[in-house]
Parts: structure tokens; C-alpha cells; sequence
């Protein structure tokens, strides 16, 4: 199990075909410079997306974030919005790609003359890559759900490194996955500074009290793009939701839980720290969000 974004593997993917800054590449010719800012320093803001009925699910809001993440970063993307999307259906064009399929979008500041932190010895315009796969969530992943563990690396204040922007550095969440993992769960449930909860490694976390639905204030959390929508959903629906702070005794108690992301959109959680969370089975609420979820999907499928 791989949390979340474990997937069912698809032989197609062998002979798709990647763009590297508007350029088609096989899978197995197509790589960028060891000195790309991206290799060297994790320098770059990327976008995971979703392919639905042929059409890119809430690419606007995915590319608002993906820019003002660039423009955070200082980092000058080099096309406009309207270039992006066209790039990245020429893409999905290319490869006959309609459905089941998960896009990473990568944009790193590009080629460097030497190996050092320093954006101005960038020499390149920046490196957009786009890696369009057949890539589907198991279907066990969103039935029976998955176990976290609370680990120790925390989600720190925006001053250290800003939780908000989507940036290739991801190291804190790769050291909370490998604590996680070695703990024999699926995902890391993280904390933020004051010990509230915050989010998981990879997706947004999310709990059920009393026909309630809570998830964490925000402030230590990337703007999830399903993590919105579900928010959004909750209020159409007449859910009472709260962006609030919340603890472990908050959890563990709770009547059920799921995470949010992109790629497997909502997934219930059993298990936490070893707690059984209610039932340990997929409730009632995470089955009425996971139908309305679709539904959106599709709708925007068609908007």
C-alpha cells in the first residue's frame, strides 16, 4: 500500500509521450540537464491533475496556484495561462488520452551555469515539463480506506518554509512519509507549531463529529484544490463545515475520517495511531461526499 496515490499499473504508459518545454519525447528519451534548477536545488512549482471525460478537471484553479506560486518564487513561468493549457492538451492530444489519466505539470527556473542556489546564474529560460499517465486510485483505496500515523516532522510557520506554496522542496513531507511508512501506515498525519492537527504528507485531512464535518484552519496547509471543493461541496449541501484548530483527542474520538487530494479524491480514514476511527468501516458522510464529489467532477467535465 502507497497511501493514497497507489494505482493500478498500465502497460500503455510504457510508450507515452512527455513534453518537455513543447517538445514530444518518448518516455525513455525524455530527460532534462543535470544542472536544471529542479535537479539541483528542488527550485520549481508543479501541479498534479486530472483528466475527466477529456477534459482537465479545475485546471483554472490548479493553474492559479501553479502561478502564484511561480510569482512567490520570483520565477517567470515564460508562457501565459492560455500557452499552458494549450500545451497541455496538445499533450493529451498526442498521446489519444481521454480518461484515467493523471498529469504532472512541473516548472522548475532552468538550466543553471553552475551548481549554486542563486537564481541569477539561471542561464535558461524556465524547463516545463508535462507527464500525462494512465494512472487510476485502487478501488479498495476509496472503499476500505487508510491508516495514518502521527509523526513528528511538523507543518512549520510560513517564515521557515510556507506550507502554501507548492514548490518542489518537499522534503519535510518525504521525511514524514518515511516515518509514517516505517510505522506501517499508509500516510503521515502531520501537526502544525501549536500541535493541532494540520494535514497529512500528501493530502488534506479532514474528521466527522457529530454530523459535523472539521478539517484544520489552513494556516499550515497548502490550498488543496479538492480540499476547497469538498468544503464547497459541504456548504451546498447543507453540511455544517469548519476550518478550525483541532487535536489528536479530536481524532481519535471522532465518529469518522477521510483526506482530499487530486488524484484519489476522497478516501475514508480507518485508522489512526492504532485508534480504530468509529466503526472502522467507510461511513455514512464520507459515501454521501465521495457521490457528490463525482458529480461535481462531472460537472465540470461539461461546464
Amino acid at each position: 500500500m502507497k497511501g493514497t496515490h497507489d494505482y493500478i499499473d498500465d502497460p500503455r504508459n510504457l510508450d507515452i509521450l512527455i513534453n518537455i518545454n513543447g517538445e514530444l519525447f518518448p518516455r525513455q528519451k525524455a530527460v532534462v540537464s543535470v544542472f536544471d534548477s529542479g535537479f539541483i536545488l528542488g527550485d520549481g512549482v508543479w501541479e498534479g491533475l486530472r483528466v475527466h471525460k477529456g477534459k482537465i478537471a479545475f485546471l483554472n484553479e490548479h493553474l492559479d496556484r501553479l502561478y502564484e506560486g511561480a510569482k512567490a518564487l520570483d520565477m517567470d513561468v515564460g508562457v501565459s495561462r492560455e500557452q499552458l493549457t494549450q500545451r497541455l492538451y496538445d499533450t493529451l492530444n498526442a498521446n489519444s488520452m481521454q480518461e484515467g489519466v493523471h498529469i504532472r505539470l512541473m516548472v522548475t527556473r532552468g538550466i543553471k551555469a553552475t551548481p549554486y542556489q542563486d537564481p541569477r546564474v539561471t542561464i535558461s529560460p524556465a524547463t516545463i515539463v508535462i507527464i500525462p499517465e494512465y494512472k487510476e486510485a485502487l478501488p479498495e483505496t476509496s472503499e476500505r480506506g487508510i491508516r495514518l500515523f502521527t509523526v513528528h516532522v511538523r507543518r512549520g510557520y510560513p517564515d521557515v518554509q510556507d506550507q502554501k506554496l507548492n514548490s518542489h522542496s518537499k522534503i519535510n513531507c518525504i521525511t514524514a512519509c518515511i516515518q509514517a511508512a516505517k510505522a506501517g501506515a499508509d500516510e503521515a498525519l502531520m501537526l502544525d507549531p501549536h500541535g493541532f492537527v494540520a494535514t497529512c504528507n500528501s493530502t488534506h485531512f479532514f474528521i466527522v463529529r457529530k454530523g459535523e464535518v472539521w478539517t484544520s484552519s489552513g494556516d499550515f496547509c497548502l490550498g488543496g484544490i479538492t480540499r476547497g471543493n469538498v468544503i464547497r461541496l459541504c456548504r451546498e449541501l447543507d453540511i455544517p463545515v469548519y476550518q478550525k484548530n483541532f487535536s489528536l483527542t479530536d481524532v481519535y474520538g471522532a465518529d469518522e475520517a477521510f483526506v482530499t487530494g487530486t488524484f484519489a479524491g476522497l478516501c475514508p480514514v480507518r485508522e489512526v495511531d492504532g485508534r480504530t476511527i468509529g466503526s472502522g468501516e467507510r461511513g455514512a458522510m464520507v459515501q454521501r461526499l465521495q457521490l457528490a464529489y463525482l458529480e461535481m467532477i462531472d460537472r465540470e467535465s461539461i461546464a
